[in-house]
């Protein structure tokens, strides 16, 4: 079977869905291609948040920014890795996707008041927050049958709150009445990554392009040094797609594929969080038609705890976020000690985790577990699976002494408790010297919002017994290493020239950003902004 449309977006993720909007403005008949059954990919898992410096909605928020601000801001984190006209490129593009989006996508962003960018206190860095934005809750009863094909989290089941409602999004989230969940319930609003998705999918259906599921892209068809189509595999058989433009590449990462993960990635990377068709796909693609591969050892990392069979979802894992950012915790490795600011960003995790210890040739930071005790349990439960209350779940590790709980965890005799000794002492004098938790403003828009702002947000004391450990592993969102693109979202061969007819973006393409995470909404940020520039270069 043979189909011909102007341009083939393969992945309907944010990327995907924003690129296959913005060519279909410029007249162009577009072909929307999604490789599991289900559409929305890992942005429809996600929390929803775009970060995007500059944008039209920080006004509102008290929030102001430049080009120049954001710039500087991001290549502070480079370490000499990025592609300035890349970096540039996204700072001046990124404005204009959104008011694109806005006007004829109807996301109807508005800016996230207060959260502070991931490192606020580097050059450019904004500790008022103002960057990062998000949809509101969508009524998906407005999409019709297409709702029951977009993909639900396994972490956050129910989708009808939005971002700050969820651990993901605040320490200790925001509750929502009864009678509004009701509400929520019977419109089927949905917030977070499914509100983006569904306004993303609305806009395309209003265009008429209705994504084809289960087509997994095999083959990129090159005729005459052009990308000329796709074939794909589907339950019908072998399809065939040529494009007359171009091709976008919208896959997602190679998270799910151990050969790529163990011949690519810079450290362990033993618990993705994402949709699991996300196996390099588009990697292996732009590979045999030529491109230059790029960022290929980094990951979005984040922490991850791993949960006993059946509690919370089919990967017995859950996402470690505001968690361990709260007072009365620490995270401790396999000596018994602290080793990071674990109020940190969950990709600056992904540093900690990799570290070596030579003399052992052991990872140092692997294994190690979130450390609370029972005032902790009490005031905010157990992630988000185990409500506030008196008694700690039976499944987690537990001491009625820190040195019972060592002993459980098999850690030096007396190690861990001098580190909880040294904790209760820093605390006391309100100043963490050994790794400076508290002292950005990240940490403490974290921790316990009834002290945002202030250094007990994150700072608290372990002395209420019993106490309790919970295992967390080296996760991630997704990979960001692939073929390297230029400002246009082409994607370049091993020459640095555009493979003509070929284009990338999301977790597929080599990300812009390189090891950094600027802030809340830094992987849909980009996704989001090269997908609209692939768009529109197609369109054109």
């Amino acid at each position: 079977m043979s189909t011909t449309v102007d341009v083939a977006v393969l992945g309907s993720g944010a990327a995907g869905l924003t690129a296959a909007i913005v060519a279909a403005e410029g007249g162009g008949e577009v072909g929307l291609y999604e490789k599991a059954d289900q559409l929305g990919g890992t942005s429809a898992w996600s929390g929803g948040h775009v970060w995007v410096p500059d944008n039209p909605h920080m006004a509102a928020v008290g929030a102001s920014d430049s080009p120049e601000q954001a710039f500087s801001y991001i290549m502070s984190l480079s370490r000499g890795l990025l592609e300035e006209r890349l970096v540039q490129r996204y700072v001046e593009a990124s404005p204009e996707m959104v008011r694109f989006l806005d006007a004829e996508a109807g996301t109807e962003f508005y800016a996230v008041a207060d959260f502070p960018d991931y490192h606020p206190e580097h050059p450019g860095g904004l500790p008022g927050g103002g960057r990062t934005i998000e949809c509101p809750l969508y009524p998906f009863v407005e999409l019709g049958d297409w709702r029951e094909l977009v993909t639900l989290s396994p972490y956050y089941p129910s989708p009808h709150f939005t971002m700050s409602e969820t651990p993901l999004g605040r320490a200790v989230p925001w509750k929502v009445p009864r009678d509004e969940r009701e509400r929520r319930r019977t419109r089927d609003e949905r917030g977070m990554g499914q509100a983006l998705v569904g306004r993303l999918l609305r806009a395309c259906l209003d265009r008429g392009i209705e994504p084809a599921v289960s087509h997994r892209a095999r083959q990129l068809i090159l005729e005459d040094g052009r990308v000329a189509g796709v074939r794909f595999d589907t339950p019908a058989g072998p399809r065939e797609v040529r494009a007359r433009r171009g091709v976008v590449l919208a896959t997602g990462g190679f998270e799910w594929n151990e050969e790529y993960k163990r011949a690519f990635l810079r450290g362990p990377a033993t618990h993705p969080v994402s949709v699991t068709t996300n196996t390099g796909d588009g990697l292996y693609m732009a590979m045999q038609a030529g491109a230059m591969l790029n960022n290929m050892r980094e990951a979005w990392w984040t922490p991850v705890a791993e949960l006993p069979s059946g509690l919370n979802d089919p990967m017995n894992r859950a996402l470690i976020a505001g968690d361990r950012t709260r007072p009365r915790t620490i995270m401790v490795n396999r000596e018994g000690r602290r080793f990071t600011n674990e109020a940190a960003n969950y990709n600056a995790f992904g540093g900690a985790f990799h570290q070596e210890d030579v003399t052992r040739f052991e990872y140092a930071n692997l294994p190690c577990w979130v450390v609370f005790d029972q005032e902790y349990v009490r005031r905010y439960g157990v992630l988000d699976v185990y409500r506030p209350g008196e008694g700690g779940p039976d499944w987690l590790t537990r001491g009625e002494t820190l040195a019972e709980l060592a002993s459980a965890l098999d850690l030096p005799a007396g190690a861990l408790e001098a580190t909880v000794s040294r904790w209760n002492e820093h605390v006391a004098d309100g100043h963490d010297p050994d790794f400076a938790r508290g002292e950005s403003a990240f940490d403490r828009w974290w921790g316990d919002p009834d002290c945002k702002g202030q250094v007990n947000a994150t700072l608290g004391p372990l002395d209420s017994p019993p106490f309790y450990a919970l295992p967390v592993r080296s996760g991630m969102l997704g990979t960001k290493g692939g073929p390297r693109v230029d400002p246009d979202a082409r994607v370049l061969d091993l020459d640095g020239e555009a493979i003509d007819g070929l284009y990338a973006a999301g977790n597929v393409m080599a990300s812009p950003f390189g090891m950094t995470y600027g802030g809340g909404g830094g992987t849909l940020g980009p996704a989001m902004t090269f997908g609209y520039l692939a768009g529109r270069d197609l369109a054109h």
